[in-house]
């Protein structure tokens, strides 16, 4: 199955003990910094208004950072946060943390691309990254819920203090706990300790999110409301493995979908008779032996027909076809899909051979644009000006992510099953795209499903939109989403 490199991220916070960190803000300066933590300015305040249908809604917007420090004293990190709060709203206002995943990713996906105030959008066919155009967000989740966006150590404008605090901070568990001081702290800082709490996190961030969770409540004694997970990992089992027949019958309808797209015959109803083959025949024929002979031309012609493969090529596969999708596509030579929407096809930088070796075209393309966007709106709108880089995907910080083992064995859920049973109104949302091949929405409705019911019943939900992994990017499908979370935070179903 094809997985890009980059899939595959206040008395409590002195009591911690595995990950000997604690945290004040930046302008309280009890340990020197130095070198490359010089260059992050004071925080920087501004007020703002959202024009919104029903009113104009004041808030106040804080960039700036928070200092963690080790159990000497010394500045150990700095990370970078922008918060949104708007002015004279009430102690029980929402209040939302947010990050993306990599790991390695910055928050500027889901400031620019959703959630903020602000909104890059790009050109009408969602295709050039060259130019964005920075606008008012008429869907901004401000309306419904503060926010505070936060980059983790080594991304955007979080950095440690040198080679040797990485250790501290790269890695499954030492993410969760320090983003779960950082959370605490802003919480203290802030005075919102009384506020419902909910994390939002996208890809890695989704699972980050779950692992946050479980570190806010068994190191800080904080319990959140409620999660919500955009195109999360959650079992790395279910999608990493490209031999296993569950895994493919998992990512197979986002294929489906995916070649409808391309199509222009998309429907609900095309998508679910091939989630019923997936779960069924495909499923079936994959975990058996080989088919041969005229079961074979059969079997093979409906999956090439499912996913718009080539024919020849599934039957080379023997229909497992998460490997090759990406440059088998029927009808489109010299093109390549991207595992991040398999509906987009972009010109093969390398059509002289079979293996896919060129930048992604979503990732490494269009999306970049946020990082460049986002620096000079911080200097711009929100006063906050460093010439330190901002490291919207940082490779680095993947490469050296401690998995605690094998990434394709880890799994938030138990973190999950934990805070649904122990949390009576602890709720969470997954939303997916339906076309991304990355993390197929399969493989979270494979865990939803496989959750006890008690614990699931109107607290857990699945919803699913069209695009891919980023599929906000879609305003009208952003538009939906923000209308699902905005009942989500109301504590209803959708209407």
């Amino acid at each position: 199955m094809h997985r890009h490199p980059l899939f595959a991220a206040v008395v409590a916070l002195c009591l911690s003990v595995a990950t000997p960190l604690f945290a004040q803000d930046a302008g309280n300066n009890g340990g020197a910094a130095s070198g490359i933590l010089d260059l992050l300015p004071a925080d920087a305040v501004t007020e703002h208004v959202l024009k919104r249908p029903s009113g104009d809604l004041s808030y106040v917007a804080t960039a700036g950072t928070l200092e963690l420090r080790d159990q000497d004293g010394k500045i150990s990190a700095k990370v970078f946060y922008t918060a949104y709060v708007a002015k004279e709203a009430g102690v029980d206002r929402p209040l939302t943390f947010a990050f993306n995943g990599g790991p390695g990713a910055a928050s500027a996906y889901l400031h620019l691309g959703l959630v903020g105030p602000r909104v890059l959008e790009f050109d009408a066919r969602n295709r050039d990254g060259t130019k964005p155009a920075l606008s008012d967000n008429p869907d901004s989740w401000l309306d419904f819920t503060d926010l505070v966006l936060i980059d983790p150590v080594g991304t955007g404008w979080s950095r440690p203090a040198g080679k040797e605090a990485e250790g501290a901070f790269y890695g499954v568990r030492q993410d969760a706990e320090s983003l779960a001081k950082v959370i605490a702290l802003y919480l203290q800082k802030a005075g919102r300790m009384a506020a419902p709490k909910f994390l939002l996190g996208e890809s890695y961030g989704g699972f980050r999110a779950a692992k946050v969770a479980t570190a806010l409540k068994e190191g800080q004694g904080i319990v959140v409301s409620g999660i919500i997970m955009l195109s999360p990992l959650i079992n790395g089992s279910l999608v990493f493995d490209s031999d296993d027949p569950l895994d493919a019958a998992l990512q197979l309808p986002s294929l489906a979908a995916a070649a409808l797209e391309r199509k222009g015959a998309f429907s609900e109803e095309a998508v679910a008779a091939a989630e019923r083959f997936a779960m069924t025949d495909y499923l079936v024929s994959l975990a058996g032996p080989f088919p041969t002979g005229e079961e074979a031309e059969r079997f093979y012609t409906r999956v090439a027909a499912l996913t718009g493969i080539e024919k020849a090529e599934v039957a080379r596969a023997r229909g497992f076809v998460g490997d090759i999708y990406t440059k088998s596509i029927a009808g489109a030579p010299g093109k390549v899909a991207s595992p991040y929407d398999a509906a987009f096809l972009a010109d093969d930088p390398y059509p002289e051979t079979a293996a896919d070796r060129g930048a992604d075209p979503i990732l490494d393309g269009l999306t970049r644009a946020y990082g460049a966007a986002f620096s000079a709106y911080a200097r711009d709108e929100l006063g906050f000006s460093t010439s330190l880089t901002y490291r919207l995907l940082d490779k680095e910080v993947n490469r050296h992510w401690d998995w605690n083992g094998s990434r394709s064995q880890v799994s938030v859920t138990p973190d999950l099953r934990d805070l649904l049973s122990v949390v009576p109104s602890f709720r969470l949302l997954v939303a997916h795209g339906y076309s991304d091949a990355l993390t197929p929405y399969g493989a979270s409705r494979y865990v939803l499903d496989h959750l006890p019911p008690a614990l699931v019943a109107d607290r857990a939900t699945l919803e699913v939109y069209r695009g891919g992994h980023m599929f906000y990017t879609n305003p009208d499908e952003r538009r939906k989403l923000t209308a699902d979370v905005r009942s989500f935070y109301a504590g209803r179903d959708k209407d």
